[in-house]
C-alpha cells in the first residue's frame, strides 16, 4: 500500500524563548515490511544538527532553534510504501540485545493487577499464543477511550481506570509481557484510520516471540501491525521512544498542537 504522511506539530510560547533543541525520530525504520519513497522533515528557523542510528536502529535527527522563539512548526512530509508481514518486524538491523527490553521504566512498572493479567497467558500452547493471549487480554480490560488518561499516566493507573488510548494499551501489553519474561517495546508510527474514533498519530508495542523475533500487536485495534501502519521507532516506553523530544531555554510556557493525516492512493 502507498501511504502518504502529513504531520505537523506546533509549539507556542506565552513569552519569548532563549531557543529551542530537539531531537526528532521522525523517519520510518528500514525493514522489509516498508519502504520509504519521499521525506522531508521542516522546522521553523530551525538548524539541523548531527544525526545518527541508534542502537535499536531508529534514525535521530538533531536540531536547534535559534532564540528568541515565540512558535515553531515541525512539519513531516512523505510517501512509505507498506507491506503486510503480519506483525513481524523482518529484515530490521539493530543491535540491542532484546534481553535488555525487560528493563522496567516507570511508565511500564507492572503492579499486582498487571501481574494478574498476565497470569492468563500461562497456559497459552506456545510462546505466539502467550503473546496474542496477552495482547487479547489487554484489549479486553482497557476500553478506548480518549481524554480519560494523560500523557503521563502509567500502565497500573490506566488498567485500574480500565480506559484509555493506545499509549496506555501499548503500555499495560508491555508490562505484563515483561512480568512473564517476554521481552517488550512501545513503538510509535502512523496509522491509516477508517473511522472518527481512531487518531492517525499511534502507538503500539512490540513482543519478540522465541523463532520469530519482534512482533508487534495493537490491543487498540486488536490485531498486528500491517499495510496500514508506518513504524517509526521504539523504546522502552513512550516517552523514550517519543517521535520529538526537546527543551526550550527560558521562562515561556509551552502550548502543543498536532495534527496527523495520513492517506492511501486506494482511497
Amino acid at each position: 500500500m502507498l501511504l502518504t504522511v502529513d504531520h505537523v506539530t506546533r509549539y507556542s510560547y506565552d513569552r519569548p524563548v532563549r531557543g529551542v533543541v530537539q531531537s526528532h525520530r521522525l523517519t520510518p525504520s528500514r525493514f522489509d515490511g516498508q519502504k520509504t519513497l519521499d521525506w522531508a522533515i521542516t522546522v521553523t528557523d530551525g538548524v539541523a544538527g548531527g544525526s545518527f542510528r541508534d542502537g535499536a536502529g531508529d534514525l535521530i535527527q538533531g536540531w536547534t532553534v535559534p532564540g528568541p522563539v515565540s512558535e515553531i512548526e515541525v512539519r513531516v512530509r512523505g510517501r512509505a510504501e507498506t507491506l503486510d508481514l503480519i506483525g513481524v518486524l523482518r529484515g530490521h538491523r539493530e543491535l540491542v540485545m532484546p534481553h535488555c527490553y525487560l528493563n522496567d521504566t516507570a511508565a511500564t512498572r507492572a503492579d499486582v493487577a498487571i501481574m494478574a493479567l498476565a497470569d492468563l497467558a500461562t497456559d497459552a500452547a506456545n510462546p505466539l499464543a502467550v503473546a496474542h493471549t496477552l495482547a487479547d487480554a489487554v484489549a479486553d480490560a482497557i476500553e478506548y477511550c480518549p481524554g480519560a488518561t494523560k500523557a503521563q499516566t502509567t500502565a497500573a493507573e490506566a488498567l485500574a481506570l480500565a480506559q484509555g488510548v493506545c499509549q496506555d494499551h501499548a503500555h499495560v501489553l508491555i508490562a505484563a509481557a515483561r512480568h512473564g519474561g517476554i521481552p517488550a517495546r512501545y513503538v510509535s508510527g502512523y496509522l491509516l484510520v477508517t473511522d472518527e474514533a481512531s487518531e492517525a498519530a499511534h502507538a503500539w508495542a512490540e513482543l519478540h516471540v522465541a523463532g520469530l523475533g519482534w512482533v508487534g500487536f495493537d490491543p487498540a485495534n486488536r490485531c498486528c501491525p500491517d499495510d496500514r501502519y508506518i513504524r517509526l521507532g521504539s523504546g522502552l516506553d513512550a516517552q523514550d521512544a517519543a517521535p520529538i523530544r526537546g527543551v526550550s531555554r527560558g521562562k515561556g510556557q509551552e502550548s502543543l498542537d498536532v495534527t496527523v493525516a495520513v492517506l492511501s492512493d486506494q482511497q
